[in-house]
């Protein structure tokens, strides 16, 4: 049935959309649909009574307050400032979050950066430790074979490496040992932490994501062009008549009943 060719009475119309918004869920976005579907519905859809209901059960605290203000102007414009003022505060509570998101991105970043220079630096400690631990069991080797009968040249060879050192080598060995699995077991921590800290940033950057993600404004991006629009508002129309013709079928069920 089109609505615009309906012949009930705009007493008829009046109740099913009371009955919309008080039993069947109708917010704000259907009322504004139906209220372009055609003249008498855009005239019904602006009285008082439907968008009085709509103030009390959307902005409970306000709802107190707006009986004085009803006078001066009319419920529907005074949802709309609630409306705007409500989405306000919601946008300030969502840059802030944002924002302590992206602070939190940045301290991950800079810890990340961080733990690489203090790896680094590990790895070359390691590097040292590994050169100098491998010089001193040359020397080792050298003092043992000057004990056993070798030719002259080499033997004096090894004197000369033997007599650089002018530190007890077992107790250097020793001590560069335990450096070394000291240098082993800072990396690992490191590398774990490394890991750990990345995750992390992984984590905050999809939540950061999620937060800015906003369909709505997506989708109107790539809307461009006149046939575009008209595509939305032919199914916005359909959509409207949709929600139009359940309300007609729950308020005939009703007069069953």
């Amino acid at each position: 049935m089109s609505i615009s060719n309906s012949f009930l009475p705009d007493e008829l119309w009046r109740r099913i959309l009371e009955i919309g918004i008080k039993t069947s869920g109708f917010r704000y976005k259907d009322l504004c649909s139906i209220s372009i579907s055609c003249r008498r519905l855009h005239r019904l859809s602006n009285e008082n009574s439907l968008w009085s209901h709509l103030l009390s059960s959307d902005f409970p605290s306000s709802s107190s307050s707006s009986s004085s203000s009803t006078t001066k102007s009319s419920t529907k414009i005074l949802y709309r400032e609630r409306f705007e003022r409500d989405r306000e505060k919601k946008l300030a509570v969502n840059r802030r979050i944002v924002l302590r998101k992206e602070s939190q991105i940045v301290e991950h970043s800079r810890k990340i950066r961080e733990i690489e220079t203090r790896l680094a630096d590990e790895n070359h400690k390691l590097k040292t430790t590994v050169s100098e631990l491998s010089h001193l069991r040359l020397l080792r080797q050298a003092s043992v074979a000057l004990n056993v009968w070798q030719p002259e040249v080499i033997r004096g060879r090894q004197k000369e490496i033997v007599g650089q050192c002018v530190v007890p080598v077992e107790s250097r060995i020793h001590a560069l040992e335990m450096e070394l699995r000291l240098c082993k077991q800072q990396i690992l921590g490191f590398e774990k932490a490394h890991k750990d800290e990345k995750q992390r940033l992984d984590t905050a950057k999809e939540e950061l994501v999620s937060m800015k993600y906003h369909p709505l404004q997506d989708y109107t991006m790539e809307m461009n062009g006149g046939d575009k629009e008209c595509n939305i508002k032919r199914k916005k129309l359909k959509r409207c008549h949709k929600d139009v013709r359940i309300l007609i079928h729950h308020f005939s069920s009703l007069f069953v009943m």
